[in-house]
């Protein structure tokens, strides 16, 4: 079984491409109708500040899967038992060293696969040098149902989990990412993805990093007016309070940039649904932020000031900011309600 590279113009969960100035439409025939909304209705909430949930067990053990060891990725698909699921990362800015590499897993009649065990191997562009298995955990994305947008409720395709492996990557350049997946007690491999590694400082500022000073609108600027600053229905006016330059570097902060309505993928309305539900059982010394992406929310019109700024390519993006207008952690993508949990306590505690 030979192996089969994917080259996309990016993360095909979820990302959109800038050309010209603007988001091209959608990714390439297999991808564009997977990418369904992320979030579903789920377990209940907890009491306000309770402790975030500890982090998932990985989804098996690194020997359930084959040794990368002097292996190859053809050498990989030849171990498999078949050709498996359509492997789709969410993330496409990568670097040297370890990552938060997120992702979901399609079948042939374009379904999301969730609950299995899987793991990622990556390898140089042509296959070979492969490093693994990195064992992938399942992070769950229910929310509550009060915290659900409309879009998000009627959608049918309701994905409810996204796979997360930390995946170090040994150099920068182009290179290549492949799962084995345990589908009914057979291991099944996925199409291979390429990937770019590049340098630190490249793209929008990362942990460690200074935020961007920027001026986000508040409900006060446009009188009230929350859709012109929202297009998630219903607006989540609560994240439309505060003016991202005047909190930034005085308190803790999550930024959120994302279109709900004119979001490609369809997942920046589960992301802010996200935030919200967060934000419900955060302490209130930190600020929530959402920043749309295009101005008088149009395509057309072509992105906002703020997006550029913090020099965002794809989205959606969110930011979580310590008291000292630091980046503590950045999401690519989709990611769970426990994850930002995790990463709002780091920021609001000082661990």
């Amino acid at each position: 079984m030979p192996f089969l590279l994917t080259v996309g113009c990016g993360a095909p969960f979820h990302q959109l491409c800038l050309d010209s100035g603007g988001v091209r439409r959608p990714l390439p025939w297999i991808f564009a109708p997977l990418l369904a909304a992320v979030v579903a209705v789920g377990c209940g909430g907890s009491k306000h500040e309770d402790r975030p949930p500890p982090q998932p067990e990985p989804t098996g053990r690194p020997a359930d899967f084959p040794s990368a060891n002097g292996k190859s990725f053809d050498d990989l698909a030849s171990m498999a038992e078949g050709q498996g699921p359509v492997l789709a990362p969410s993330v496409s800015l990568l670097h040297k060293g370890k990552n938060r590499f997120g992702f979901a897993l399609f079948d042939t009649a374009r379904k999301q696969i969730t609950g299995v065990e899987v793991a990622l191997y990556t390898a140089r562009s042509d296959g070979s040098n492969i490093h693994g298995p990195y064992v992938a955990r399942s992070e769950s994305l229910a929310v509550t149902p009060q915290f659900q947008s409309q879009t998000t409720a009627s959608d049918p395709n309701a994905a409810k989990s996204v796979y997360v492996a930390d995946v170090p990557f040994k150099r920068n350049g182009k290179q290549a990412v492949i799962a084995i997946a345990k589908l009914d007690g057979r291991l099944l491999v996925t199409n291979g993805y390429g990937v770019d590694v590049t340098r630190p400082g490249s793209g929008p500022p990362g942990p460690g990093n200074r935020a961007v000073k920027v001026h986000t609108q508040t409900l006060t600027d446009v009188g009230g007016d929350a859709a012109q600053l929202d297009t998630r229905r219903p607006e989540a006016k609560d994240l439309l309070q505060d003016d991202l330059a005047d909190v930034l570097g005085k308190r803790p902060v999550v930024i959120t940039f994302a279109t709900p309505l004119l979001c490609q993928s369809r997942v920046c309305g589960p992301v802010v649904d996200i935030v919200e539900q967060v934000k419900a059982n955060a302490p209130k010394s930190v600020a929530f932020i959402h920043q749309e992406i295009y101005a008088n929310n149009k395509v057309a019109d072509g992105l906002r000031p703020q997006v550029t700024q913090w020099g965002l390519r794809s989205e959606p993006w969110t930011f979580v900011i310590d008291r000292k207008g630091r980046i503590s952690t950045r999401f690519e993508g989709a990611f769970s309600p426990g994850e930002l949990q995790r990463a709002v306590a780091k920021v609001s505690t000082g661990r």
